[in-house]
């Protein structure tokens, strides 16, 4: 193997390691924002759950309210 053959193999290993460490960059980054997309989804999954909850306890208040009338309506002698 000649001078030229062997700076020609380095060539193409430099430029192999640059495409790796390019793609290892791209990586990192795509890991990033799927990070922050998925820190994003778990803040509103806790909101939503929230929500959920809020709306179960005040359809409670009001099931115990409307319960609470009838059984009042029930006392009414008509």
């Amino acid at each position: 193997m000649d001078i030229s053959e062997e700076v020609d193999q380095f060539k193409i290993l430099e430029d192999k390691i640059d495409k790796l460490i390019d793609y290892i960059t791209a990586l990192k980054k795509e890991k990033e924002a799927l990070a922050e997309k998925n820190q994003t989804q778990e803040e509103r999954l806790a909101d939503l759950t929230d929500q959920l909850e809020n709306s179960r306890t005040a359809t409670d208040g009001v099931k115990q309210r409307i319960a609470a009338l009838l059984e009042k309506m029930g006392q009414i002698d008509i």
